[in-house]
């Protein structure tokens, strides 16, 4: 959801993916034939965050429709821009009336200082995920592609996320998945399961 000229990608390289290989045979053979991945992320925490909640259980393609409008519409996805919006402005651009007041809300506390962005790069993983949570809009999976699609951070596999989920069943040829059995995974994943992640989606969606 950025322009060509300030395009970041997730960047991993043959560390991640030798851990990979060795502690996981299959994903280490889908890491053969997949290839390397190159998936997007967005340094900037608020425009971040705010792209996490458009995406919120919708597709992709309808998630950029829908930032192009707000980019339209607004000049700039900033706190100041969505936080002086009113509801019926964002919502004017394809989303819910509920998920337009999660995003003018969110616009509201960082301008305000209620929420400060930056100090969240000095967490854990849990306590971002547990700062986020403390604002309406923004779940467990939110905060989760926070922190992999513009903090970076190395090991996040989330139990939220479905297609994560349909990928490990393709995976490891399975009709259901229990909690139990994901996170004896995720443990084996880790410290890179962000990078299991981009092959689990991958996975998911061949």
């Amino acid at each position: 959801m950025t322009g060509k000229d300030d395009l970041h990608i997730f960047r991993y390289g043959e560390i991640e993916l030798d851990h990979l290989r060795k502690r996981e045979a299959k994903l280490g053979r889908a890491i053969e034939d997949i290839g390397l991945i190159k998936r997007e992320v967005i340094p900037d925490l608020f425009t971040a965050l705010v792209a996490s909640i458009v995406s919120q259980q919708i597709s992709a393609k309808a998630a950029t429709t829908v930032w192009n409008r707000l980019l339209d519409r607004f000049g700039s996805v900033t706190p100041e821009t969505l936080g002086t919006a009113s509801p019926g402005e964002i919502q004017q651009c394809g989303v819910s009336m509920r998920k337009a007041g999660y995003i003018k809300n969110i616009g509201v506390a960082v301008a305000t200082g209620e929420l400060e962005l930056a100090g969240l790069r000095n967490l854990s993983d849990a306590e971002v995920v547990t700062r986020l949570q403390e604002f309406e809009g923004i779940g467990v999976w939110t905060a989760e592609m926070l922190l992999i699609f513009s903090m970076e951070r190395p090991d996040v596999l989330s139990w939220n996320d479905l297609a994560i989920r349909r990928g490990m069943m393709i995976l490891y040829g399975k009709t259901m998945l229990e909690k139990v059995q994901f996170e004896r995974l995720r443990k084996r994943y880790s410290p890179y399961g962000s990078v299991a992640s981009l092959y689990l989606w991958e996975i998911s969606h061949r």
